[in-house]
């Protein structure tokens, strides 16, 4: 009998998926990592009369349409400050797809790869299954990975490092000072970042920089979605750029696995990008009056929580038992160490969620903190 690939052998399924299917069905989710807000009705919209118009039944470049790559290169001039030809932009399936791309690309078989610890579960999955070696990097206190870390964990056999910020699943935000240095590593020490900042427009305090603007190497790849900016985390659109002999060896391996992104989902993200912007504004706000509530709540229990700059998730400390006893009360968060080693003694939690449930769910966690002290 064909037995299974060492590769995949190695990587299970996510924790956070076990904590779903562990909780009833009544149960209040702050677990899931997803806006509950509509998708931009003008990107609804447009995906429809792409579709009506017959524009949407074969396959497109395997980059991506020229008219959404080149919104997706006025973005970055808009948002980043960044000149990016739309010739080194790939769209994918989702942030998720760039990531794995990024990395296939990249990593060869024993070569390491320095992530965040916490941090997001794929990075360490889609290491193995590109045949690499996790090299996860505790956080600071406040839940930001310091340069230091990285630049001390980096040996002859790292390939890439990953930079998050906003991170999933601590909502910490990094400094511009923290992504100055992480290009300064990735150009001195010849290796690749991955820059994830798919949660980039979620900032309430500091600015979202990027390290790609201030690497003079190429040795940046960034990583972006309309996903969490424009809550459309069904519609599969994300993509990746970076320098052309990059992108080169990343379709290679896009072309095989997906050809190209969904052509419906090309148009919306074409629109998302493009028309009004309002939309992101408002789920911004609504999330930082959610986050403050969430704090206030958390701080009236007595438990410490660094207090999250951006994204939709906080990550407080939490006493023995505190997980469990949440989720047999009917709500649903997920224990820390799902996100890595680091992650023990921590509990994620998202606040994407109306604020009605959300002052629920708060009641109902601090009896649990009451009941397990």
């Amino acid at each position: 009998m064909t037995g299974f690939s060492r590769r995949v052998e190695q990587v299970s399924i996510s924790g956070i998926r076990e904590v779903f299917e562990a909780a009833g069905e009544d149960a209040i989710n702050l677990g899931l990592g997803q806006p509950d807000f509509p998708t931009p009705q003008h990107a609804r919209e447009a995906a429809v009369e792409a579709i009506q118009a017959g524009e949407v039944d074969a396959y497109t470049s395997n980059k991506g349409t020229e008219e959404l790559r080149e919104a997706i290169a006025a973005k970055h001039e808009r948002d980043n400050d960044l000149d990016v030809d739309p010739g080194d932009i790939i769209a994918t399936s989702g942030g998720s797809e760039a990531l794995h791309i990024a990395l296939e690309a990249h990593v060869d078989a024993g070569q390491e790869v320095i992530f965040p610890d916490p941090g997001f579960v794929s990075y360490d999955a889609l290491t193995h299954l590109s045949g690499g070696t996790p090299r996860p990097v505790p956080l600071r206190e406040d839940l930001t990975m310091a340069p230091e870390i990285v630049e001390e964990a980096i040996t002859d056999d790292t390939a890439a490092f990953v930079v998050n910020s906003p991170a999933n699943p601590t909502g910490a935000v990094q400094s511009p000072e923290d992504m100055r240095e992480f290009a300064r590593i990735a150009d001195e020490h010849d290796v690749l970042c991955i820059s994830d900042e798919v949660y980039e427009h979620q900032v309430f305090e500091g600015e979202h920089r990027s390290p790609a603007e201030f690497s003079d190497t190429g040795n940046v790849v960034i990583v972006n979605a309309c996903s969490k900016a424009y809550s459309m985390t069904g519609w599969r659109l994300g993509w990746v750029t970076g320098a052309t002999d990059r992108i080169e060896r990343m379709l290679r391996v896009h072309q095989y696995a997906q050809a190209c992104a969904s052509a419906p989902a090309q148009y919306a993200a074409e629109a998302a990008l493009t028309g009004p912007q309002e939309p992101v504004a408002e789920m911004r706000e609504a999330f930082q009056e959610r986050r403050d509530v969430l704090l206030d709540g958390l701080d009236e229990m007595g438990l410490d929580c660094p207090t999250p700059k951006g994204a939709f998730y906080a990550m407080p400390k939490v006493p023995d038992g505190w997980v469990d006893e949440v989720i047999d009360r009917g709500v649903v968060v997920v224990p820390g160490d799902a996100f890595g080693e680091h992650g023990a003694g921590y509990a994620r939690i998202s606040y994407a969620t109306d604020m009605e449930t959300l002052k629920e769910a708060i009641d109902i966690m601090a009896d649990a903190t009451a009941a397990v002290r």
